[in-house]
């Protein structure tokens, strides 16, 4: 059974894009790429990557009103979320100027 091609499932990609996935396809196929990611190397993509997807966390104390906390626990229930994730994604959006107070 062949694999499924990357590209029939990717309308986001101009001709340019879909041109060199085919090509790397074919070759992969025809088995003309070699592959020489070395272990060392290989590691350190791997923690480059793990450290992208989860960056690392210090642990902070705050204080925040008794009503406010309320308000943002039933919240993070109607997400589906952990009330300290809501206030870490409502902070880092903050901080990357994608949360801004009403005109």
């Amino acid at each position: 059974m062949q694999k499924p091609r990357i590209i029939e499932n990717a309308p986001y990609l101009d001709d340019e894009e879909r041109e060199l996935i085919e090509e790397i396809e074919a070759r992969a196929e025809a088995r003309l790429l070699v592959d020489t990611l070395t272990p060392g190397r290989k590691a350190e993509l791997e923690a480059a990557a793990r450290a992208t997807i989860n960056p690392p966390k210090k642990p902070i104390t705050t204080r925040l009103s008794v009503h406010d906390l309320s308000k943002l626990k039933v919240r993070a229930m109607q997400l589906g979320i952990p009330y300290q994730t809501l206030l870490a994604s409502i902070v880092h959006q903050y901080v990357e100027g994608r949360l801004v107070e009403k005109s």
